[in-house]
Parts: structure tokens; C-alpha cells; sequence
């Protein structure tokens, strides 16, 4: 009887002592659902806040390219234009834009086939012979590419054009853009093929089939999410690009829609909105492939995340 009163009076001392670590349940549960909302909370309060971030200077250029200049300088810059108005729209289709746009696609376009169809050749041979020290020794050449930045080596692209008389044309801004677009779609590309059971390789190689067959019947249709994906990622850097159309063309039938940019800005001086207009009409068609191209888009970005 005693000894059961000395460990009853123990236990009480001890829970006195240390009183946190009785707490009941109850209190744990309401702190964890406290902290748990407070974490809901601040992560909403971050998307939020980012995408206030994105979105409203994309709704400011959209709002601002549909008023008048006497509005552009009256209204409130958030707020819905009171008279809108296509003509700024109509002023820059009046002018030169649709050279401009044409450029741009020939040069996207172009760009994209030559890295895309390179970059699967170059991927194939590297996966295929990767035992082999010179795929090896290729492959680290092309990573190294992406050490090296473009504004570090202008001046002996510039000069090499002006060797290749290539100066002031479209293909000035094609050849290099290839160079510089090899090295990231390669090691996607190989990181892809690398993925592909080795088996299917081998039953082709069983059945005849050459290393040419190999690449466009089998490679070339398992990689289309991942073909979908650098298309989609180099045409935007080509169609955004700007030092390359500065250096290496100067005239004003060459320039491509970046830099034709910096020309309506003098063209049109104070007039914003017309200005913002060209950069809508820009936009509209990298979104219109970017929408087409979605779904195989997210399938490249996350093949092999469920392996």
C-alpha cells in the first residue's frame, strides 16, 4: 500500500515538474490544424502575390494597346479604357509588321528544324555507341557548350559571318542561333534516349534493321514529347532573341520582330499604345504554338517522373 502511494505521489511530482509534456491530445491537435492553416495561408498569399506579379503587367499591355493616345495620358493605368479602340492596331498592320513577322518565323522555323533534326542524330549516335571514349568525349563537348555565354563570343561570330559574307541576311542569324541552341537540346535529348529500353534496339538489330532505320522508326516517334519540348523551348529563345539580329543584319528588311520592336518605339515616339500593340501582335503567335502544343509540351516536361 505504501510503495503504491510513493509511485502515485512520484508520478504527480514528475507531471508538475514538467507539466508540456502532458498536455492533452486535444491541445496538439488544435496546434498542428493552427499551424497547418497558417501554412495554407502563407503559401496562398505567395500565388497570389505571384501571380499579381505576372498578371497585371500583361493586363496593363492588353489595356494600354486598346486607348487613344489622349487616354493613354488621362486615364488610370489599371483601369478599363473608357472608349477602346483598334486603331493602334490598324497603325502598326499599316506599316511594316508583316516583314517583320515573316522574318521572325523564317528564322524560328528554320532555327528549330536544323537543332531539332542535328540534336536527334547527334543524341542517337551518343546513346547508341555510349561505351565508345569519342561519344563520350562528343557528348562533353557539347555540354561544355553551355559554359559558354553568346555575349562572351559575339565579336568572332561577328567576324566569321563577315568571312562567310553571310553579313545582313537571315541565315546571319539562323547559323548561329543552331550553335548555341545544340548543347541544352542534346542533353535533353540524350537524358530521353537514354530512357528507351535497350531491348527495342536490339530486337530491331535482330530483325536488320540499320542504325538510320533505328533513329526515325524507333528513336524519332518515342521522343516526340521530348522533340515537342526543345521545339517549343529554342523557338521561344529564337523568337526572342535580340543580340544576334543586332549584330549581324542592319537593314530594315532583315530585322525580325525583337528588334523591329526598338524601331516602332522611335517610329512612333510618345504614342505607348501603338507601341504596346506590337508587342501584343509579337505575342500572339509563340501563345498560339504554345497552346497547340501543350499537352505534348507537359508530357516532355515530365517524362520520367513516374519511373
Amino acid at each position: 500500500m505504501s510503495t503504491t502511494v510513493t509511485k502515485t505521489r512520484t508520478d504527480v511530482g514528475r507531471e508538475a515538474a514538467l507539466p508540456h509534456l502532458s498536455a492533452p491530445p486535444q491541445a496538439a491537435g488544435r496546434l498542428r490544424l493552427a499551424a497547418s492553416a497558417l501554412r495554407r495561408t502563407l503559401t496562398g498569399g505567395a500565388a497570389l502575390l505571384w501571380s499579381a506579379l505576372v498578371v497585371v503587367p500583361i493586363y496593363w499591355l492588353v489595356v494600354t494597346s486598346l486607348r487613344s493616345r489622349t487616354d493613354f495620358t488621362t486615364d488610370s493605368p489599371l483601369a478599363p479604357p473608357g472608349h477602346p479602340t483598334l486603331a493602334n492596331y490598324q497603325t502598326v498592320l499599316d506599316g511594316d509588321f508583316a516583314t517583320y513577322l515573316l522574318n521572325s518565323v523564317v528564322v524560328t522555323v528554320a532555327t528549330v528544324a536544323l537543332t531539332v533534326v542535328v540534336a536527334l542524330m547527334a543524341s542517337f549516335a551518343i546513346v547508341r555507341h555510349g561505351g565508345s571514349r569519342w561519344s563520350r568525349l562528343t557528348f562533353r563537348l557539347f555540354l561544355l557548350g553551355l559554359a559558354i555565354p553568346l555575349q562572351a563570343v559575339i565579336i568572332p561570330v561577328y567576324l566569321l559571318i563577315i568571312r562567310m559574307q553571310l553579313y545582313d541576311s537571315l541565315l546571319a542569324i539562323v547559323l548561329p542561333s543552331v550553335a548555341f541552341a545544340l548543347p541544352i537540346t542534346v542533353m535533353i535529348m540524350v537524358s530521353f534516349l537514354r530512357d528507351v529500353p535497350h531491348s527495342l534496339f536490339e530486337a530491331m538489330v535482330v530483325d536488320g534493321a540499320s542504325d538510320w532505320r533505328m533513329l526515325w522508326s524507333l528513336a524519332a516517334p518515342l521522343a516526340r514529347p521530348a522533340l515537342v519540348t526543345v521545339a517549343v523551348y529554342d523557338g521561344l529563345q529564337v523568337w526572342n532573341g535580340f543580340l544576334f539580329p543586332l549584330i549581324l543584319t542592319q537593314s530594315g528588311d532583315k530585322a525580325v520582330l525583337p528588334l523591329a520592336l526598338t524601331l516602332y518605339r522611335g517610329q512612333f515616339g510618345i504614342d505607348v499604345p501603338a507601341t504596346m500593340a506590337a508587342v501584343v501582335l509579337s505575342t500572339l503567335p509563340m501563345l498560339v504554338v504554345f497552346v497547340l502544343a501543350r499537352r505534348q509540351l507537359v508530357a516532355g516536361l515530365t517524362a520520367g517522373f513516374s519511373k
